[in-house]
């Protein structure tokens, strides 16, 4: 599945060792912004609350906290956010 009309995906991860299931996204095209995979997978209703939920240090990246809202992303990144956790890979 792509993410956004844009082609644009991303993946969220806590701590690898802890997760019982990863979701995994396709993006077409490499970078993407880390709040839009949280809006584009249904985890934020909108941008501005995926940005606050980053800035508000409530989402990991690679099992780290991730603080800035437009870490660019990559194939293999996960993100975590809320008992969530997704892995971005490219098509």
């Amino acid at each position: 599945m792509s993410i956004g009309a844009d082609g644009h995906g991303q993946m969220i991860e806590r701590n690898v060792m802890a997760m019982d299931h990863i979701r995994i996204v396709k993006i077409t095209r490499e970078p993407v912004e880390l709040y839009k995979v949280l809006k584009f997978e249904n985890l934020a209703a909108s941008g501005g609350e995926a940005k606050h939920f980053i800035a508000d240090g409530m989402v990991t990246v690679n099992g780290k906290i991730e603080t800035r809202k437009r870490n660019k992303l990559y194939s293999g990144d996960v993100i975590g956010f809320n008992g969530h956790f997704i892995q971005i890979e490219t098509e």
